[in-house]
């Protein structure tokens, strides 16, 4: 699936896209949100939803690496490299 087919997608079958094809990738918390990064065939999915609460407010998909800036520092390295 492109970038594009996956924005034309309800909300809700890209959240279903993503469980059963998206690799999950890191976690973090920006504010009141806690936020998940996905790899899905060519590109990134990032979840939103309110701190502690189940329902999906939104997801933001991208392409472009720079948009994986803020889960960067979330990255450990092995300390023998």
């Amino acid at each position: 699936m492109t970038i594009t087919d996956f924005k034309a997608l309800h909300q809700r079958l890209q959240a279903e896209h993503l469980a059963r094809h998206g690799t999950r990738l890191a976690e973090r918390q920006e504010d009141s949100f806690e936020l998940t990064l996905y790899a899905v065939e060519g590109f990134y999915a990032e979840t939103w939803r309110s701190r502690g609460e189940e329902p999906l407010l939104f997801i933001h998909v991208f392409q472009k690496p720079a948009g994986l800036g803020d889960y960067l520092r979330l990255v450990q390295l092995p300390g023998n490299l």
